[in-house]
């Protein structure tokens, strides 16, 4: 992972930045990491945000995923999408 100084963040915020948009970088102060520089978008990733495969805990289901999961337990206690010749 390249690493850049606090110093350099300030004298050249430019490549930095740029830097940090390929991937994630180090920022160092007095010679020890202290911070890491990302893309919002890596970011993102890392945190599984927008990723479909996501596990929601039941509090947590967004009302859109949890209305797709109630229409077909609805739809299953009635009975409607067993097949029945098994």
């Amino acid at each position: 992972m390249r690493a850049f100084t606090t110093n350099d963040l300030n004298k050249q915020v430019g490549e930095v930045t740029d830097a940090a948009a390929k991937s994630p970088i180090v920022i160092t102060r007095y010679r020890k990491p202290r911070f890491v520089m990302m893309s919002y978008e890596h970011y993102q990733k890392i945190r599984g945000e927008g990723d479909p495969r996501r596990a929601y805990a039941a509090g947590e289901t967004p009302d859109d995923v949890a209305s797709l999961f109630s229409a077909e337990l609805d739809r299953l206690a009635t009975g409607e999408g067993y097949d029945d010749d098994r």
